[in-house]
């Protein structure tokens, strides 16, 4: 009995310390993809030429992502500026010194749930890993 328990155990290590990185790895290049998204929409949209991120620009963004294998409905995009307006769009620019925030969000799709193996609880279902930037805009009237 006791080395059927031992040999359950161990199994359950190894395959946690086989697949662990995998997960894990794949968690770091999906926030790197995120943040990278995330870095170029602020670099366009506060440029001087823009000054804002349209719905246009999102759908763009969308469609860059899905090539890596995210789910185009799962992304949340948050705009906003640093003025307190809400929402960015082509109606109303945001001027030179104040700046543009943008936050997206993405679900972990249950990606830690083989952390239960050895008893570390997975990231609840729902969770969302979450980035942020925040630049200056660039544009001037």
């Amino acid at each position: 009995m006791k080395q059927i328990l031992a040999f359950i155990m161990f199994s359950t290590i190894i395959c946690w310390m086989m697949f662990a990185p995998i997960y894990k790895h794949v968690l770091i290049t999906r926030q790197a993809i995120l943040q990278q998204e995330v870095d170029y929409l602020l670099e366009i949209g506060a440029s001087g030429q823009y000054g804002y991120i349209s719905n246009n620009m999102i759908d763009q963004s969308k469609q860059r992502l899905k090539r890596f294998g995210l789910t185009t409905g799962s992304l949340q995009y948050e705009v906003s500026s640093t003025g307190g307006q809400l929402f960015i769009n082509d109606g109303y620019r945001v001027s030179r010194g104040d700046g543009i925030a943008l936050s997206l969000t993405y679900p972990y799709e249950r990606l830690t749930a083989i952390d239960a193996l050895i008893g570390i609880s997975p990231v609840p279902e729902g969770q969302l890993m979450r980035v942020y930037g925040v630049r200056m805009s660039e544009y001037v009237e």
